[in-house]
């Protein structure tokens, strides 16, 4: 039986009591999930995470977290922005650690737990380099090894790919898969990008018009270990072409 690690059950949130985004909104996310949201801008999907993350407190309902009700949901789950927002003051390596030190471990053993995940994260070399000499896909993997240190089996990584040129992106996108494979973590992970969410996902959800009742679903008909080149296959064109064609429209499947 599959375990439940994020719930959100009844949920309505309005900004200032005035225009509504959820409404009694229920969603199931499982064990070692791969979810991915899409939607037009001003759906929702950026108002979800932060829910999940106790940024934004729901109006009505009860959001879940591994079984548990936290009111405050600070620090529950790991999670990652679309900018870096890396210290550029801060090494790599001191960037990584960061979770940890503000968890009170010192910044001592702090940079010896860090230190032999540096080769796994394609690190080893720029340990003690600033941001500013990063490659993009550099800062992100620094991004991502600090979500990873927070502890939290559950991972919001919102558009991280999206400042990417288009190789370095895909070159993330199978990165990505690894890690999440070899971590066993639940990711939710927000795109625009119809071909990114087709082939990281084990199921999509589609944000329509606010207010969201109720989320549409697709689910990848993809097995894993997966490639790029499984996104030519012609069910998954058909989903891409439906996707595109609902996110146009805003109409349902």
């Amino acid at each position: 039986m599959r375990k439940p690690v994020l719930e959100f059950r009844n949920v309505s949130f309005s900004y200032g009591g005035e225009k509504s985004i959820l409404d009694h909104l229920d969603i199931t996310i499982y064990d070692r999930e791969f979810i991915t949201v899409i939607g037009a801008s001003g759906s929702g999907k950026s108002t979800l995470f932060r829910l999940i993350t106790g940024l934004e407190i729901q109006s009505e309902g009860t959001i879940l977290i591994n079984g548990e009700n936290h009111r405050n949901r600070h620090g529950k789950v790991g999670y990652m922005p679309q900018q870096d927002l890396l210290m550029p003051w801060r090494t790599v390596m001191d960037n990584a650690a960061l979770p940890l030190e503000l968890s009170g471990i010192s910044k001592k053993d702090a940079q010896k737990h860090v230190l032999p995940l540096l080769d796994e994260f394609g690190l080893t070399g720029v340990e003690n380099k600033f941001p500013g000499e990063l490659s993009g896909g550099m800062k992100q993997r620094v991004s991502f090894l600090r979500s990873i240190l927070t502890g939290s089996n559950v991972l919001l990584l919102d558009e991280p790919f999206s400042a990417l040129d288009a190789i370095t992106r895909l070159s993330m996108q199978e990165w990505l898969l690894e890690q999440w494979e070899k971590r066993e973590k639940t990711i939710l992970f927000i795109t625009h990008d119809v071909n990114e969410a087709l082939f990281l996902s084990d199921r999509i959800f589609v944000f329509q018009e606010a207010p969201v009742h109720k989320l549409q679903e697709v689910v990848v008909p993809l097995g894993r270990p997966r490639s790029l080149r499984d996104l030519n296959d012609p069910a998954i064109l058909k989903w891409k072409d439906e996707l595109i064609e609902q996110l146009r429209k805003g109409v349902s499947i």
